[in-house]
């Protein structure tokens, strides 16, 4: 990787997990000591990470991470299940036997990395979230539109800000088998059943939208 993509990868991962809080500025001196980088590449990563919606800048007061809010949380998986039912119902139209191969590869690995976290095998999440972003796009990746992918991984970078908590939490997932709602999910668009898939994709989305709502509300009441 280039150093900006380097930077662009380290300052995502720090502003995803909340090492980089919502709201703190961005300040090149501090983030070039922190990264041990110059000015040139984390700038380029700085305005990658603002069309990511990661950052944001104002005059004067220069780069910050972007703030979050039960609103913009909402809105964003509200989006999510827009694009990612149309690209899952266009995928189920084109997809072929390796598109089909892929999803079944995809969701064995992420059951295996599920079954080392309920294990206690596993304390650092980014695998875990590394392998349901792959099942995810795995189940789009046959729509043929290029718009409709790369709207997929800017909404699913933004919905992971919220996602991330739940993950370090396994305990706030108790009441809900997340691994039988993938399996039910892929056993429906390999079965080429569009209807039953997107609304199995859609319940998914929101089950997850009302925990993280829940958690967020939590955080304020306390």
């Amino acid at each position: 990787m280039t150093l900006s993509e380097k930077a662009y990868c380290a300052m995502r991962q720090d502003i995803v997990s909340g090492v980089l809080a919502p709201g703190q500025p961005l300040r090149m001196a501090g983030l070039s000591e922190r990264y041990a980088m110059g000015f040139s590449p984390l700038r380029e990563a700085l305005n990658r990470l603002q069309s990511d919606r990661l950052v944001v800048s104002a005059p004067l007061k220069g780069f910050s991470v972007a703030a979050i809010s039960i609103a913009e949380m909402s809105d964003t998986i509200a989006t999510r299940i827009l694009i990612e039912c149309e690209a899952l119902s266009l995928s189920i139209q084109h997809g072929d036997d390796s598109w089909e191969a892929a999803i079944v590869s995809a969701l064995h690995a992420l059951n295996l990395e599920a079954d080392r976290v309920e294990r206690g095998e596993v304390t650092d999440p980014r695998q875990m979230e590394q392998r349901h972003h792959a099942f995810h796009f795995a189940l789009i990746s046959s729509c043929n539109s290029n718009w409709l992918l790369d709207f997929f991984q800017r909404l699913y970078t933004e919905s992971e800000r919220y996602r991330y908590p739940i993950l370090s939490r396994p305990a706030t997932q108790s009441f809900r088998n997340v691994k039988a709602e993938h399996s039910a999910l892929s056993a429906a668009v390999l079965a080429r059943d569009c209807a039953t898939a997107t609304a199995l994709l859609n319940k998914h989305y929101d089950t997850t939208a009302k925990n993280i709502r829940a958690l967020m509300e939590q955080k304020v009441a306390g």
